[in-house]
């Protein structure tokens, strides 16, 4: 017994050399894991923090109906500790200087905004001042278009309705400005407690009173879950995720960091599997001395499992000690970068996949090869004969595949996400399969010699086994790695064909048919022309294939298209940024048929084929489905959920037109003008909703690039400890070189150039595979296109060889640097 203890004992285990690569590999792979996840997780929040200033809160609850909602809604939030704020939005005309105005009124309350800030100014030249609340009462902030078309000043007196008000400052950019019909107008913002001495508002008076919502996410969903049951019709509640204007790209940010911690999830277990693979099989002449101390297989068994469960153990502590520290610092290089405060949040969750990834992937590796060999002959273990073939390695390698996949299934919670990457993995194999053969046959044929090339690739045949399983651990990190960086490159590049520099910002709405040709003719003398302008009917969906749509559609589908009129269009030529799903795109001549939005057409169950009625005004316009599309919202483009052919069921349908426009910014005086000679066109500026999302999008950018470093540090990490568990025979080897005689110029050249090849091809294979998963998760998780990525592809395998070759050199160093005789007594 006393053998057995000296033989199993903590101190002689932690002088093991492979010991100490396992417990690295735990310490490192919990550390990046739980990083990555408490980085993703606050990267997450913040962002969606970020983008809830679109709302100027993190829900808003919408009353269409002209009437307040009742106090004990309002009382309930703050019972439950939410923020609350209210606004009170209406149209009506203004009176400055002998001179009428038609303006979009928003009156705020003293806590507006909840989330984001106000941007005005004092004066035209004055400097941009950014606050966190509304103006005071008795005070109007006003857009400069405003003062320019009453020819007022900040100081002067606006009219609004009986009340009379004074202008204290020009209004930049309210937090919540969206994309809203209300909006056409010049805006004028004010307090709410001005709002009844106006008497503006009365009976019947067209009026949407907003309440907005701030606080934890649980206790909003709690909210939610009270408030729901008690909401009318014309209610709305609203998060930023439920917005079109951002939402997709939101939700496409958060599925790359799902993405990143998914693959961290992957490189976690990877590591720790080689170096626990290694540790095992090092374990061969333990198992045979216990076996002739006459330790019986279940004893060495939980030996075993008690040693690697404190390892676990070890490594998880270890491994959190590290990540909790390089978490505050990443969090606050975060705020640093993102310019705003970051409010730190320690989730415990995040770092339950850490410790699972680490734990299952211990056990996974290790204890298999140690459960086979305490089943063998001491004697056959002794002469290094285990017995271990290749069929009964197979239940390993299932075992591994189920381990990690079913680690990253726990983690993302995406089918999609695993199939892809399994899909990529499994080609990665059958690749990695072929190439084997193709190695052993083509290396037998080359014989040694003085030449580096020849002594590199004799050494790959020598090592067959263990390069083509470096090459299979090499490849599926390079796939990994590449995958994020292709996945990235795909969404940074979809986000800014969406919102290039000129993007339109400007939105001319309510063109008369006669005026068309006007307007055009305007814009294109101040070097504008105006590129696509629609028609568009004003009329509700309101049957599907004879039915009342609201009975077709189930009751559980909430489709706040059938509660209000749709904007129709007529267009001969679809779209540059939409695609056609189903069905096809009107031909020259068709008069019949309509074509749907894709998302609509999901709510409604419609497909090509079905027949949907329209009521404009009096008149009822019935049309068969033929197409269904999807509809780029963000593009900042007219879209329209319904288009028919030209000369369609909307011909001699009352239309009026809309175009959208980008105008710079030293061009803006010519709205003036527009407006004098156009004064029934309305004119919509969304500039502050373009910077807003490119703001948004620059913070995406910066999240993902800090994800991927992580990554790419992850994998360098696997790649050293593949390299680091062939060291010692490689090390061994060298010594009988130097000892035979070879020159270190000799040795150095010959190692650097296998490693290179065994970079190279591992490289080629990752990045194949990569861009298959690629090909998967495009199309299943960020609905993106595919195209190859040759600016990444082709770099890959170049620098995998380069970064090889310098770990190659690194493994050498002791060779070059002890005697061979010192050398070989201390791998002994």
């Amino acid at each position: 017994m006393a053998a057995t203890r000296k033989l199993m004992s903590v101190r002689r285990d932690w002088r093991e050399r492979d010991v100490r690569v396992v417990l690295a590999a735990l310490i490192i792979a919990v550390a990046t894991v739980a990083t990555i996840a408490l980085f993703a997780g606050q990267l997450q929040r913040t962002l969606v923090t970020s983008a809830s200033s679109f709302l100027a809160a993190d829900r808003q609850l919408e009353a269409e109906n002209g009437r307040e909602v009742p106090q004990a809604w309002l009382q309930e939030a703050s019972d439950r500790s939410l923020e609350t704020a209210r606004m009170v939005e209406f149209s009506t005309m203004v009176y400055g200087a002998d001179k009428f105005q038609l303006v979009s009124v928003k009156a705020v309350s003293d806590s507006y905004p909840l989330r984001g800030q106000v941007e005005i100014q004092q004066g035209a030249d004055a400097p941009r001042q950014m606050l966190s609340s509304g103006p005071a009462p008795g005070e109007v902030w006003v857009n400069p278009r405003l003062l320019r078309l009453l020819e007022l000043g900040v100081g002067d007196s606006l009219d609004v309705g009986n009340r009379s008000l004074t202008i204290s400052g020009l209004l930049v950019r309210e937090p919540d400005g969206g994309f809203r019909m209300s909006a056409l107008a010049p805006r004028v913002m004010m307090h709410t407690s001005d709002v009844s001495s106006t008497e503006v508002i009365q009976e019947g008076s067209r009026v949407e009173y907003v309440y907005l919502f701030a606080g934890e996410e649980a206790a909003l969903d709690s909210y939610y879950s009270w408030l729901q049951p008690q909401l009318e019709p014309s209610h709305e509640w609203e998060g930023v995720r439920d917005g079109e204007t951002f939402s997709e790209s939101l939700q496409r940010a958060e599925r790359f960091l799902l993405l990143g911690g998914s693959l961290a999830v992957m490189l976690a277990a990877v590591a720790v599997a080689v170096a626990s693979r290694q540790y095992a099989l090092s374990q061969r002449d333990t198992v045979a001395l216990l076996k002739t101390l006459g330790v019986n297989s279940s004893g060495i068994g939980r030996l075993y499992l008690r040693r690697l469960a404190l390892w676990g153990i070890v490594g998880a502590i270890g491994g959190l000690l590290f990540a909790l520290p390089l978490f505050w610092l990443l969090s606050s290089v975060l705020g640093q970068v993102l310019e705003q405060s970051v409010d730190y949040h320690l989730d415990p969750d995040a770092l339950v996949p850490a410790l699972l990834t680490a734990l299952v992937s211990l056990f996974a590796f290790a204890y298999p090869p140690i459960r086979r060999l305490k089943n063998v002959p001491a004697m056959r273990v002794l002469r290094s004969q285990p017995g271990e073939s290749g069929r009964e390695a197979i239940p390993d390698l299932m075992i591994a595949i189920v381990a990690i996949f079913g680690l990253v299934w726990l983690y993302a919670g995406e089918v999609s996400l695993v199939l892809a990457l399994l899909g990529g993995l499994a080609l990665l194999l059958g690749t990695l399969a072929l190439l084997g053969w193709v190695m052993v046959t083509t290396l037998r044929k080359i014989s040694g010699g003085g030449n580096a090339w020849r002594l590199a690739l004799v050494g790959l045949y020598r090592h067959r086994r263990a390069s083509l399983s470096q090459i299979a651990v090499f490849a599926m990190t390079l796939m990994l790695a590449a995958t994020l960086i292709l996945v990235r490159t795909s969404l940074l590049s979809d986000w800014q064909a969406q919102l290039p520099e000129d993007a339109p910002n400007h939105f001319l709405i309510n063109i008369a048919p006669d005026a068309v040709d006007q307007v055009e003719e305007f814009w294109a003398e101040r070097g504008q022309p105006l590129r696509n302008l629609y028609p568009m009917v004003r009329g509700r969906l309101t049957e599907l294939n004879g039915q009342p749509v609201k009975e077709a559609v189930t009751k559980e589908e909430s489709v706040g298209a059938l509660n209000r009129e749709l904007n129709l269009t007529w267009m001969q030529d679809l779209p540059e940024d939409n695609e056609i799903v189903s069905g096809e795109w009107f031909k020259p001549g068709d008069q019949r048929g309509v074509s749907i939005e894709a998302e609509l057409a999901g709510k409604l169950g419609v497909e090509v084929g079905d027949k949907l009625g329209f009521t404009i005004g009096s008149d009822k316009v019935t049309e068969p489905v033929t197409s269904v599309r999807t509809v780029q919202w963000d593009s900042m483009k007219p879209n329209f959920y319904m288009a028919f052919p030209p000369g369609g069921g909307l011909e001699n349908m009352p239309a009026t037109w809309i175009t959208a426009f980008y105008l710079p910014e030293d061009q803006k005086s010519a709205l003036n003008e527009f407006s004098r000679q156009f004064p029934t066109v309305s004119l919509l500026e969304i500039d502050h909703i373009i910077d807003r999302i490119q703001q948004i999008v620059r913070q995406v950018t910066q999240a993902i690039e800090a994800i991927l470093a992580l990554i790419l540090a992850a994998a360098l990490v696997v790649m050293a400890a593949v390299v680091s568990a062939t060291m010692q025979e490689r090390q061994r080897e060298g010594a009988l070189l130097r000892t035979l005689g070879g020159r270190q110029s000799l040795l150095v050249r010959s190692t650097m150039l296998e490693f290179a090849f065994l970079g190279f091809f591992a490289g080629v294979l990752g990045v194949v595979a990569a861009e298959a998963a690629v090909w998967a998760l495009q199309f299943r998780m960020f609905e993106g296109q595919f195209q190859w990525h040759w600016q990444v592809i082709l770099p890959i395998p170049l620098i995998s060889a380069l970064v090889l070759a310098l770990f190659g050199r690194w493994q050498l160093k002791p060779v070059l640097s002890v005697s061979p005789m010192l050398l070989l007594r201390r791998l002994e």
